[in-house]
């Protein structure tokens, strides 16, 4: 499967000029043929604490333009935005996975960033998910998810792509880089980490996009520009890496 990573600018706390922002980078990755995009971590909205003034119904202006933008590409959609979710507190850091004949698979940030304040305006997700995308086995966790290993341990054996929208600050992006390789390499599987580039709220952004592969080979994006970068995610290469080294089956 051909997957997109965009490496996008948002506008703070504006969803329709993110729209307008967006749309043509997504028409343009999926008739280059990628049949899922990932856009990053609240991608509408930016990394907002005003969870009570910008999240949405599951319904909302945010979901509706991803499943519109599923449906008219025929691709598959992936990115978070702030959600009033049913069975919480609090809204949720809430990822939708798209598909073009209408599913709807939506996860919750498990971990809300403390140092940011994020746990106390967002609730914390309380179960994983996994999808099957055209046979890939696709499980989405969302930024300061990247530093629990256990996250991605725990589902390894029916994961074979990891995907990691983020909205994670450049005086960090060191820290970024080497998890997103070291969950790919201790996992043996494919990861995918969409982050913003430019600034919001006083923090700055590289970007520093990146698709991994189960030997941790990286493709990457030019830090600190807008721009996609394609991989093809092979769910085979995944099962012979973990056939030649063994590795997990000494957990």
């Amino acid at each position: 499967m051909k997957l997109a990573a965009i490496q996008h600018d948002i506008v703070w706390e504006n969803p329709v000029a993110n729209m307008t922002r967006l749309r043509p980078l997504i028409e343009q990755a999926t008739d280059d043929g990628a049949r899922l995009v990932v856009i990053s971590e609240m991608w509408s909205t930016g990394f907002t604490m005003n969870a009570a003034g910008m999240a949405e119904p599951p319904d909302g202006a945010t979901p509706t333009f991803m499943h519109e933008m599923a449906e008219s590409t025929g691709a598959w959609i992936a990115g978070s935005f702030p959600e009033h979710t049913e069975g919480y507190e609090r809204p949720t850091n809430r990822l939708l996975i798209a598909g073009p004949g209408g599913e709807d698979h939506r996860y919750s940030k498990v971990h809300p960033f403390s140092y940011s304040g994020e746990d106390q305006h967002y609730s914390a997700g309380r179960d994983v998910l996994t999808v099957d995308i055209e046979g890939v086995r696709v499980t989405p966790t969302i930024c300061f998810d990247l530093r629990f290993a256990d996250q991605y341990w725990d589902v390894a054996a029916d994961t074979d792509c990891y995907l990691v929208p983020a909205n994670w600050p450049a005086t960090r992006s060191a820290h970024w880089t080497s998890l997103l390789r070291a969950r790919a390499i201790e996992n043996q599987a494919y990861v995918v980490g969409v982050n913003r580039v430019g600034s919001g709220n006083g923090l700055d952004y590289s970007g520093d996009t990146c698709v991994i592969d189960p030997m941790g080979e990286i493709t990457d994006a030019t830090p600190g520009v807008e721009m996609t970068i394609t991989a093809d995610i092979d769910p085979a290469v995944v099962a012979d890496t973990r056939a030649r080294f063994p590795f997990m089956l000494d957990r």
